[in-house]
């Protein structure tokens, strides 16, 4: 009694393509649980305490969740100027600050840094919490679909 099979042809290997076709495609198997790698997910941790439980957890947002950064300046009653970026979300409470200092010396490169890093527009942060996107027009004013010098607007 023999255990067992035995054959006498090569292994077989998987080969995808039309019926009749030369050009067969060789790939190679896949596990079966797929546990293949993905593409990398950038995504910002953020840290909350639960109000009723008082547990601390963290979150983690994809960073293409992120819809815009903003720039903000306040004076606190000390009479110190302060700014901050921060990036933005649909949902507030999940709103990230990625730069605060004293004074405003580097906050506007940190502020188009971000943006150009995350391809997302710039806002401005005003004093009553509003914002407003912002729109940089270095010659001129826009207007009726051309950009018009500010001596020319009034034309």
């Amino acid at each position: 009694m023999q255990s067992g099979s035995r054959t006498d042809t090569p292994s077989v290997t998987l080969m995808l393509g039309k019926a009749g076709s030369t050009d067969l495609v060789l790939r190679p198997p896949r596990p079966a649980n797929d546990n293949a790698p993905r593409p990398r997910t950038r995504t910002v941790t953020l840290r909350r305490k639960l109000d009723r439980s008082g547990l601390e957890v963290k979150v983690k947002v994809p960073v293409d969740e992120y819809v815009g950064v903003a720039v903000a300046t306040t004076i606190s009653p000390e009479g110190v100027l302060m700014s901050t970026v921060e990036l933005l979300h649909p949902n507030p409470e999940f709103n990230y600050l990625v730069f605060a200092e004293e004074g405003n010396a580097n906050v506007v490169a940190e502020w188009q840094q971000w943006g150009r890093k995350l391809h997302v527009p710039l806002f401005i942060r005003s004093g009553d919490g509003r914002l407003m996107p912002y729109s940089q027009h270095v010659r001129g004013v826009s207007g009726s679909g051309r950009l018009r010098l500010v001596a020319d607007a009034d034309s």
